[in-house]
């Protein structure tokens, strides 16, 4: 049974810094590409960022370029998000999601697995 994890939401100051991770089991991690997404309220789930199965390739939506990192430590099975320099519009619930392909995907239709997601809130 696959299962994604997500942790280390919470609630931060605007231009304070969280890091996301994304516990993976029942896959081989490897083999997947991995995205986060995000939901805030009222409004649709939308792409932040994506990396390829090695990490060496990654992409990002635009609003969180420069701020954002995403990255992959495939002897723990684990993604990550590192979100400095956070603003109030970053708050959402947070989701990781994994495509068994090598492809960056951004629609989260692509998206094989999903985590449960993690609240992030920025106060302003």
């Amino acid at each position: 049974q696959v299962q994604l994890v997500e942790s280390g939401g919470g609630l931060v100051q605007a231009g304070g810094s969280l890091r996301l991770s994304c516990a993976a089991s029942g896959l081989t991690f490897s083999s997947y590409a991995m995205g986060w997404f995000r939901q805030a309220p009222g409004k649709e789930r939308e792409f932040v960022a994506a990396i390829m199965r090695s990490g060496d390739n990654t992409y990002y939506t635009n609003s969180v370029k420069g701020r954002f990192t995403i990255s992959r430590d495939n002897t723990k099975n684990t993604v990550y998000l590192q979100m400095d320099s956070l603003k109030p519009e970053d708050t959402a619930v947070y989701y990781c999601a994994a495509v068994y392909s090598n492809y960056l995907r951004v629609s989260a239709n692509g998206y094989d697995y999903w985590g449960q997601g993690t609240q992030v809130t920025v106060s302003s």
